[in-house]
């Protein structure tokens, strides 16, 4: 690792440029946290000044325990922040249930006072729900995406591992917020600094918002086959009005049996049950992920009928939807 001049301990972070305040939300996700804070360190560290100032909040100003079970102390809570600082809302399991009232009352409060507002992995759900992602374009973590989709169908959802729409910033989980917070370092303090962070992270492609979050068809199926990638492409693109065998063989110009070849010898599966079993991991993620109804979620996945839905469901994962969703379930719920 080359050497990188540390930062002197003669300068306090009050003379630093940009301002950052942390808002860790109950079970927050450890690494993306830690993707997001990082790259501001060792910007300092590799600057020799201290450019970047950070601060982590709760709203009780309590500690937090994030979803591996760390607990992290905090230094504040909602009100005692610099009134000029970015704001990063780092969100992890059950987000709906960490994001409380007073911590969307305290976000559109910083919203209308100017302040830039980002949300790393699930954060930009409550974002979402302060109703501050209204007309902007915005990511999230891609197990999450159709359940803000639902939830919130006015906002203009992308795959990329992060967005910067104006004063809202959005990144996926995992290692996404490292791409967004060196492309801020770039912005603010030059490609050369973002670089040399990156080299110290031993980070060697820095992402774009261009960049998706999820691999290519063929490198998650294993199998570089261009018909049967655009198949799965119009499956996953068709999951509330599923497509018949006969209309998919016919858009790769195929027959109905060449197709079902294809997927036995491939997938071991037929067409039939590859696409029932995306359609049902979709149902699993709106039941888990949204307080959409039962019989919602079933039409949303393509399932006109209710008991047809629940056999299958029970079928794939030996549960019900009902107690799939457990605690968040309501009785009419159950089918």
């Amino acid at each position: 690792m080359s050497q990188a001049s540390p930062t002197p301990r003669s300068r306090s972070a009050s003379d630093a440029k940009h301002q950052i305040v942390f808002l860790l939300l109950d079970r927050f996700t450890l690494m993306a946290f830690a993707s997001a804070i990082e790259p501001l360190r060792l910007a300092n560290r590799v600057a020799g000044r201290p450019l970047y100032a950070w601060k982590l909040v709760s709203e009780n100003g309590r500690s937090v325990t994030c979803s591996n079970g760390t607990e992290v102390t905090v230094s504040g809570g909602l009100d005692d922040i610099p009134s000029e600082a970015m704001i990063v809302i780092c969100g992890g399991v059950d987000v709906q249930r960490a994001t409380t009232a007073p911590i969307l009352a305290w976000l559109r409060k910083r919203a209308r006072h100017g302040n830039v507002i980002a949300g790393v992995c699930t954060g930009a759900w409550t974002l979402a729900k302060a109703g501050l992602l209204d007309r902007h374009r915005a990511t999230i973590h891609w197990e999450n995406h159709d359940a803000l989709i639902e939830d919130f169908p006015e906002i203009d959802l992308t795959k990329s591992v992060f967005v910067i729409h104006g004063k809202r910033l959005t990144s996926a989980g995992g290692t996404a917020p490292l791409d967004m917070m060196l492309t801020l370092i770039t912005n603010s303090e030059g490609a050369d600094l973002a670089h040399a962070v990156a080299d110290q992270l031993i980070y060697s492609s820095i992402r774009t918002n261009r960049d998706t979050q999820r691999l290519s068809i063929p490198a998650r199926i294993g199998v570089r086959h261009p018909k049967l990638a655009r198949v799965i492409e119009f499956m996953e693109n068709h999951i509330e009005d599923p497509i018949s065998p006969s209309d998919l063989a016919q858009e790769v110009d195929m027959s109905t049996r060449q197709l079902e070849r294809l997927f036995r010898r491939y997938l071991n599966r037929s067409p039939k049950r590859y696409y029932m079993e995306l359609r049902l991991e979709r149902a699993r993620n709106l039941l888990m992920q949204t307080d959409m109804s039962v019989i919602s979620v079933a039409l949303a996945t393509g399932f006109t009928s209710p008991s047809h839905f629940s056999k299958c469901y029970r079928a794939y994962y030996d549960t019900t939807p009902y107690r799939e969703r457990g605690a968040h379930a309501t009785p009419e719920d159950d089918v």
